[in-house]
């Protein structure tokens, strides 16, 4: 983990040490060995890993099966793969694809996966290793559907400010391996999935807009859609009917798993610390990240929150640099600023933020004032969605480097105890 420019406070190290010990709660690696020592799986297996954390959780399929893993095919984006030793063996394939906008790369893996299971014996047992990234990382359009429509409606989504049980609703519409669509095309071979969860209530048929698994219950569109999205939409066969195959599926990682390790080593520092509610963490970022600075400001010195989840941005027209947790934080710092003691970390813990190579920043009662110093105006950055940009210049961007997980976002803060 890169730290950010400045020198950490006590405050800015204890956020990262609770960072640091949810992400290695939560390493795709470890989770998956400890997973397969308690399913005692045996025979041979091929295994097929979607999502941000793939390469990890393949190493950990190996380390827990080791020659009983016949072959692999690993759809990851770039660079998650390459240093993991466990994967530079034979017949291990892996294919890097694109995130979070899909593009052809989408559609050449989601063909090489759909290849990979056909060409089994109908005999073979699969394990699935699915994480976040995957809705972007394979597709194969429904019938009729291009891909610069399929794009052009993605782009519309991740612009939208919407939430992703609404957003993939829209992606399993367009797809013809989303919603259960994979695991159709695999039957009648069997196996089990192993998921990482990035995703509210950790369903597996929302994890990656669920490849092997259909949404219970509602699924239903969003209201009032751009008409040339509706349109696309309206081409798209409804699969609502269909009979999904039974995949069994086990969580290994949540974002709950990444808040009870945080917790844990806050505590261990003396710390009291402050469960959020549930469903506090959701909606715009910008409004998420005044709360939870009015939040910080009105505990007890000594006091840290830990909130899990993921926020939601409307993109300009001409969106700057940054994702949702740079927005957040800067938010939050705006409504620290002239109070002191305060310091908040907000980041993904895949290690990605929007389109930028930042998990996040942490920021503190000073950025602002650090920022005015340099020139800049916090809330004309934050409207231009551009909080990316002006973190750099105060030195509050964190970089952590791929982190073989992704459970979603963590926002830790915490008001300085009285010296």
């Amino acid at each position: 983990m890169t730290l950010p420019k400045r020198r950490p406070s006590g405050s800015r190290s204890l956020l990262l040490t609770c960072f640091d010990a949810a992400l290695q709660a939560v390493d795709g690696r470890g989770c998956v060995r400890r997973q397969l020592d308690c399913e005692s799986l045996d025979g041979r297996w091929h295994v097929v890993a979607i999502g941000k954390a793939a390469g990890a959780m393949t190493a950990g399929a190996i380390d827990g099966l080791g020659e009983r893993v016949v072959q692999a095919l690993v759809v990851t984006v770039p660079g998650r793969a390459a240093s993991i030793d466990a994967l530079q063996r034979a017949r291990i394939r892996v294919i890097e694809s694109v995130h979070p906008q899909p593009d052809a790369r989408s559609v050449l893996a989601g063909r090489a996966v759909v290849e990979f299971v056909e060409a089994l014996p109908q005999s073979a047992r699969l394990l699935w290793l699915i994480s976040g990234g995957a809705s972007s990382l394979v597709e194969v359009p429904a019938p009729g559907i291009t891909l610069a429509e399929l794009q052009r409606v993605n782009g519309w989504l991740l612009a939208s400010g919407l939430g992703i049980a609404s957003i993939n609703a829209v992606r399993r519409r367009m797809s013809s391996i989303k919603g259960g669509g994979l695991a159709e095309i695999a039957a009648p071979r069997t196996g089990i999935a192993l998921m990482i969860s990035d995703v509210p209530e950790d369903d597996p048929a929302v994890i990656g807009s669920g490849l092997l698994h259909r949404r219970q219950g509602s699924s239903s569109l969003p209201r009032s859609l751009p008409a040339d999205v509706a349109d696309v939409l309206a081409r798209c066969p409804d699969r609502a009917r269909i009979v999904t195959p039974r995949v069994p599926a086990r969580i290994v990682a949540s974002n709950r798993h990444a808040r009870a390790a945080a917790r844990e080593r806050a505590c261990g520092q003396g710390c009291r610390v402050v469960r959020a509610g549930r469903g506090e963490f959701a909606g715009d970022a910008v409004a998420l990240g005044r709360t939870f600075a009015r939040r910080i400001a009105a505990a007890a010195p000594g006091t840290m929150w830990i909130w899990g989840g993921e926020s939601t941005v409307t993109l300009p027209a001409s969106a700057g640099r940054g994702g949702r947790n740079q927005q957040l934080a800067l938010a939050a710092a705006v409504a620290m600023a002239g109070k002191t003691g305060l310091t908040l970390l907000a980041a993904g813990t895949d290690g990605i933020d929007g389109a930028s190579d930042d998990a996040g920043a942490i920021v503190d009662d000073t950025t602002c004032t650090r920022g005015a110093e340099a020139g800049l105006d916090a809330l004309e950055f934050l409207s231009r969605a551009d909080s990316g940009t002006y973190l750099e210049e105060c030195g509050d961007l964190l970089h952590t480097g791929p982190t073989g997980t992704n459970v979603s976002d963590l926002v830790l803060g915490i008001r300085e105890a009285s010296p």
